[in-house]
């Protein structure tokens, strides 16, 4: 949590700092390719294939053997990252065009993106070898280190953008800097905790152990389930790179605000279920499976549809509170609303995926929700083209939530007729509930929130203030509601 919130510090300072604009966009490129490829490789895929088999050799074999086994898989995956990061470098006009191919149009944007990229790139060997080290960390019981891991990384940017963006003639390259400083921190940070469990090698690449040959064969069907979701951010960045100069930053906003109900509920959620749902698959207890995941469901809606409605009515007083001063326009402030709205849409779908796609994996079939999520991806495309003209940036925000709801609706129907899911009494009842407390809460938000021409001239404290008063307001009521409707807590203990 610690880290979540001084990321959302770390956005206030940037928008401040740098505002919309094509030198921000072109660093949002220069970073979006480097962490595409870590959350392909390192922290997903290959942390998905590489735990499994450490955990086992951990409880079958010697602390030797292990250690062996690190020294040979962080030597493969240093030679693997050492070949990505000189193809980045050397490559990194090609890069640009590729993924950003309107940047090469525009001189400054490209030139710009290409010159940062180059100095990014080494930042996925390091952060790629934190992302291995914690999960040997994770593997013998130390879940702290990893955890706080992540706050060395705001905290470095935080002081790139404050203390070295105004000793550069374009400010934001410091950010490309702190981003490589912070991946070099967060490396260093964490080599004295695997000293301490005797864990810290040198690496030593072996392509011929058997061990290091099954987690390259376990990571490729992840491999593609992960690269799917990170595809999708791709094709998007695609299509905003031909759009006018800021769109990509104010995606990048509004994209950050509505994935922080998402991380804590849908991730949360998903995280926590899947144990129980793996062990009513594992021990056939179809009961206690449905209910579970009955459980999960009406917990998700409960509250992804506030959450959902709440970043649609309070879109702009929040883009204008966290973001809408120094360099960051009024005019930014509005196109940054607008992607946020279209985004809000889809919130609930998103988190819906992230629970129904848990019903597939706690019965190991994995293959399903990928090839969901693939024709997903290609309505998105498909939607994409249809939306980016009359709706622009905020069009393609749109087009990722209607595919959100598609990807919902496909798992969901697939597990209703298949029997995977088969819903418990008392639907109806909740849906009234529901409908009922939101539209009360939807009422209220609607007189309690003041005009966005206000929002817009007041100074942060009272922007604070009245957004505040807004959000803890609304929460109030929606939770009176549901208590005068006959919800209790007690209904939602698994």
């Amino acid at each position: 949590m610690l880290s979540r919130i001084l990321g959302f510090v770390r956005d206030m300072i940037w928008a401040q700092a740098f505002g919309a604009g094509p030198a921000f966009d072109a660093f949002i490129i220069a970073f979006r390719l480097p962490n595409f490829m870590r959350r392909l490789f390192a922290e997903g895929a290959f942390a998905q294939a590489f735990v499994p088999v450490l955990a086992e050799k951990q409880t079958k074999t010697s602390l030797d053997d292990v250690k062996t086994f690190i020294s040979h898989m962080s030597g493969v995956l240093t030679v693997a990252l050492v070949i990505t990061v000189i193809i980045f470098f050397f490559c990194a006009p090609l890069l640009i065009s590729l993924f950003a191919p309107g940047f090469h149009w525009d001189g400054v944007r490209y030139e710009l993106s290409t010159h940062m990229l180059r100095v990014t790139a080494p930042y996925l060997l390091f952060i790629s070898l934190v992302a291995l080290s914690g999960a040997v960390l994770n593997t013998y019981g130390n879940y702290g280190i990893p955890s706080f891991t992540p706050v060395l990384f705001n905290v470095c940017l935080i002081l790139a953008a404050v203390y070295l963006g105004p000793h550069f003639a374009i400010p934001v390259e410091a950010l490309a800097w702190g981003l490589l400083a912070a991946g070099i921190a967060q490396f260093f940070f964490q080599l004295p905790f695997l000293w301490q469990k005797r864990l810290l090698v040198m690496p030593n690449p072996r392509l011929h152990d058997p061990d290091v040959r099954r987690v390259l064969k376990l990571m490729v069907p992840a491999l593609f389930g992960v690269s799917v979701a990170q595809l999708s951010v791709l094709i998007d960045t695609v299509f905003a790179s031909f759009l006018p100069k800021g769109s990509v930053t104010w995606l990048y906003f509004s994209e950050r605000l509505m994935n922080f109900p998402l991380g804590v509920f849908g991730v949360g959620i998903a995280t926590v279920i899947l144990p129980y749902l793996s062990r009513g698959a594992a021990s056939q207890d179809q009961e206690r499976y449905n209910q579970t995941f009955d459980w999960a469901l009406r917990l998700l809606l409960l509250i992804g549809v506030p959450s959902s409605i709440g970043l649609l009515m309070l879109a702009g007083p929040m883009i204008a509170t966290l973001f809408g001063h120094g360099k960051f326009t009024h005019h930014d402030v509005l196109m940054s609303t607008r992607s946020l709205m279209a985004f809000a849409v889809g919130v609930q779908a998103f988190m819906l995926v992230k629970v129904l796609a848990s019903a597939f994996y706690a019965r190991q079939n994995i293959k399903f929700p990928v090839k969901v999520a693939a024709f997903s991806m290609l309505c998105n495309m498909g939607l994409n083209f249809a939306l980016i003209g009359p709706l622009a940036h905020a069009g393609l925000a749109l087009a990722t939530s209607i595919s959100g709801f598609i990807n919902a609706g496909c798992l969901l129907v697939f597990a209703l007729k298949r029997g995977i899911y088969t819903p418990q009494a008392g639907w109806a009842k909740f849906f009234l509930q529901l409908f009922v407390a939101n539209a009360i809460m939807i009422a209220a938000l609607f007189f309690l929130t003041p005009a966005m021409s206000q929002w817009l001239v007041w100074h942060w404290p009272a922007q604070a203030e009245h957004l505040t008063e807004c959000v803890f307001a609304a929460l109030f009521i929606y939770g009176l509601a549901l208590f005068l409707s006959g919800v209790r807590l007690r209904h939602f203990r698994v």
